[in-house]
């Protein structure tokens, strides 16, 4: 007996209800209300851009001490104070023989991690808002993990929905 529902084919979600082809363009009204000066939505405004978040895709390699929980809460504590963000919670979980997957919950977002020790690699993800500088936990990870081998792909959340705001 297995531990896994399989979901019949009848109940999934068919890619022409995904809603893919859906305009990806706010209404000139919502467009207006986040492009005013005094809100405090936590929108970026930045080189004349309006976009929900900074959301950095963070690969650390040859790394090492991410099979340890302590490891990661530390780093996503000491992220989280250098970027300027609240952390509200973190919770982490060590799988068996390796790896750990956490979440560092944020008043800005969130920082969440999966590892696979047994090759040095972590995956990372730091979503912010407002006025947090997300780059800022590369240099964390690098330390925390003694590497210099890391790539950052960074995506601006909801620049494509919100590209004709003015600042």
């Amino acid at each position: 007996m297995s531990d896994t529902t399989e979901i019949p084919s009848t109940q999934r979600a068919r890619p022409e209800t995904l809603l893919l082809n859906r305009p990806r363009q706010a209404t000139a009204a919502t467009l207006d209300a986040l492009a005013q000066a005094d809100r405090t939505d936590h929108f970026i405004r930045r080189d004349n851009r309006v976009f929900a978040g900074t959301h950095l895709i963070i690969e650390v390699m040859e790394g090492s001490g991410l099979d340890c929980e302590k490891r990661i809460q530390d780093a996503f504590c000491r992220a989280a104070e250098l970027c300027g963000a609240t952390l509200l919670h973190i919770h982490t979980h060590r799988f068996s023989p390796q790896g750990v997957s956490g979440v560092a919950v944020l008043g800005e977002s969130h920082i969440t991690v999966h590892t696979w020790p047994e090759i040095g690699y972590g995956a990372f993800d730091v979503f912010m808002c407002g006025d947090c500088d997300p780059w800022k936990a590369v240099e964390v990870f690098k330390q925390a993990f003694d590497t210099e081998d890391i790539a950052v792909r960074e995506l601006l959340r909801g620049a494509e929905l919100l590209s004709g705001a003015a600042p």
